[in-house]
């Protein structure tokens, strides 16, 4: 039984933090490497105070060599140990994706089984800071397309340090993408629930094991990271006209909880997808067809799709906050359902 102390709440980067931290202490193999994960703690705080708990040997400043330090990872992982590898953001990975694509992914299934790559890839994701198209963009939709990787995506900083402690502990490559607006930093906090109740003691959330956020009748609402706190605001408006929603959050991607989503669509006979990813060939259409080949005759209207248009993250504020996904887009869309 996890001790739960109502006082303790954490931000996401600390209880990420925390977890990477006790998964180290416990286990001489875990460490850190990356662009200024050292001293500068991370440019999101996710490695913040490790360096001086754990020294330099541990917690390594890379060159900006993203090839390089991925590939030193990966190395590391089938000699061994428990690297734990960030970029400071998803975009970055178009630099080093032979590694992740062609070596990281495949090398378990290369070896017939015989070799394994406890590798997390920690990485930062999403926009709604005026960052345009290089620094702003999820993708855990391309990564989740890849065989071989896991890929993990939290909301809260409860289920942030369950899961990392989960990523650490696998023993196959795991993508851990965490949403640079839910950290809790002072600079760039996109919600104002960033924090939350967080268990001191360390455990483990368990992969493919999606949380319903909130309980409804008429429509499910799917979602991950932000697009959860979206959802949930929508549902709280929705209420107040009479419309219960039901707000799934799927935690990871590969494995993804398609029983979960099924058994509330089966309740609800409605679905609408939101994603802070591109719209086409992506998480909203996985869901769309999961419930289109396992509760098809429960639907009474076609399921919805809200996610990005196929085009870039705008620099220009009106244009990002006009190609994301938000709370009145959500009930929006929602209604329409109701009314098809």
């Amino acid at each position: 039984m996890l001790s739960i102390n109502a006082d303790r709440k954490l931000t996401m980067s600390k209880a990420i933090t925390e977890a990477i931290a006790q998964e180290m202490e416990q286990d001489e193999r875990v460490f850190v490497l990356g662009e200024d994960v050292g001293i500068y703690g991370g440019i999101f705080s996710s490695t913040a105070g490790l360096l001086e708990k754990f020294g330099p040997e541990r917690v390594i400043d890379t060159p900006i060599s993203e090839t390089g330090f991925i590939g030193a990872a990966l190395g590391a992982a089938m000699e061994g140990m428990r690297p734990i590898a960030e970029l400071m953001f998803v975009d970055f990975f178009g630099v080093c994706m032979d590694q992740i694509y062609n070596h990281i992914a495949k090398n378990t299934y290369f070896a017939g089984g015989h070799m394994k790559v406890p590798l997390v890839l920690m990485t930062a994701t999403g926009g709604g800071y005026n960052d345009a198209g290089q620094h702003s963009q999820s993708l855990w939709g391309t990564f989740a397309h890849l065989p071989g990787l896991k890929v993990v995506v939290p909301s809260t900083p409860y289920d942030a340090k369950g899961l990392m402690t989960q990523a650490i502990r696998d023993d196959n490559p795991v993508l851990f993408m965490f949403h640079k607006g839910l950290m809790g930093l002072g600079w760039m906090t996109l919600v104002k629930d960033a924090t939350g109740h967080v268990p001191e003691e360390a455990y483990a959330i368990p992969f493919g094991q999606a949380d319903v956020k909130r309980e409804g009748t008429d429509v499910t609402i799917v979602s991950v990271s932000m697009g959860v706190y979206h959802a949930l605001e929508a549902a709280r408006e929705l209420e107040r006209e009479g419309i219960s929603a039901e707000v799934i959050d799927l935690r990871t991607l590969v494995p993804l909880d398609r029983e979960a989503v099924v058994r509330s669509v089966k309740k609800t006979h409605r679905l609408l997808v939101v994603d802070e990813d591109y719209l086409s060939y992506g998480m909203s259409g996985e869901i769309a067809a999961t419930v289109a080949e396992r509760a098809f005759d429960y639907l009474d209207a076609p399921v919805r799709r809200l996610a990005v248009p196929d085009v870039p993250i705008p620099f220009a504020r009106p244009l990002e906050q006009f190609v994301l996904p938000d709370a009145p887009k959500i009930v929006a869309a929602v209604k329409e359902l109701l009314n098809s």
